[in-house]
């Protein structure tokens, strides 16, 4: 393991277990909670995708003419997990994007997709986040959690997307989640069936093969640079915070809606 690497984790660590342990997951008690927990989490499978496709615009040629770019392990390592991300397949067998599965678990468990699809639709017609934000009513905290996804995108240094898309993304879907969702499963096993299989496969795809061709794509963007590993060090930090902030989000509006709940009982 890359030193540089292994020092990043070990820093991390404090914040990785903030969000592996954080309170949100002990408030998902059914599927009222869990639509409120897929209306913030929507957004950061959403700009996911952004970042991944900002990375592989600058490490390899998409544009024609076509001329070899970048390293060619590198421009391997960033296309095969594009090609999982973007075209993965369904529990039918049909290729999807994650975000596409993720709406059909909405979907199927009755969580409202209204929001982020005026979203999206807005931010294609006017290019504007700002506008978007405000058409589709997007909570603060999923607001906060793009515009910084998309600061980083703006930088437009690949080492650093790259630490944000690795150690922020890529190692964030803990087991006690799991465990929570087979919870939920029990109980409900025909609405949140989607949502499972997402989650399943994200493990299955990102937790293992993934994470390891986003380690060594990161390893080579930063090589023996020393600021470099620094600067990345630094957005993961930034990153694992805006994680931890979206969460806090989702747990003050569950918690909120079932104070209310409880007050009318």
């Amino acid at each position: 393991m890359n030193d540089h690497i292994t020092r990043i984790q070990q820093n991390i660590e404090p914040l990785r277990q903030q969000i592996i342990q954080h309170k949100v997951y002990s408030v998902i008690n059914d599927l009222d909670d869990l639509k409120v927990f897929m209306k913030y989490h929507v957004y950061a499978v959403w700009d996911f995708m952004s970042l991944l496709k900002s990375l592989q615009n600058s490490l390899t040629c998409t544009s024609v003419p076509w001329f070899p770019t970048g390293d060619g392990e590198t421009r391997h390592l960033i296309n095969e997990i594009v090609t999982g991300e973007e075209s993965d397949v369904d529990m039918d067998g049909n290729s999807k994007s994650h975000f596409e599965l993720y709406l059909d678990a909405m979907a199927q468990c009755g969580a409202d997709i209204t929001e982020i699809t005026r979203f999206t639709e807005t931010l294609r017609k006017t290019g504007s986040f700002q506008q978007a934000f405000e058409a589709a009513g997007t909570p603060e905290k999923a607001r906060e959690f793009v515009n910084f996804t998309f600061e980083t995108i703006g930088t437009g240094k690949s080492h650093l997307q790259a630490a944000t898309f690795t150690f922020g993304r890529e190692d964030l879907i803990p087991g006690m989640f799991m465990s929570i969702i087979e919870d939920i499963h029990k109980h409900f096993p025909d609405s949140i069936s989607i949502f499972k299989y997402y989650l399943e496969r994200h493990i299955e795809v990102d937790g293992d093969h993934h994470s390891h061709l986003a380690l060594q794509m990161t390893a080579n963007l930063c090589a023996g640079h020393e600021a470099f590993w620094q600067e990345a060090e630094n957005a993961t930090i930034a990153s694992l915070e805006h994680r931890i902030g979206l969460w806090n989000g989702a747990f003050e509006e569950i918690s909120s809606r079932e104070a209310i709940s409880n007050s009318l009982h």
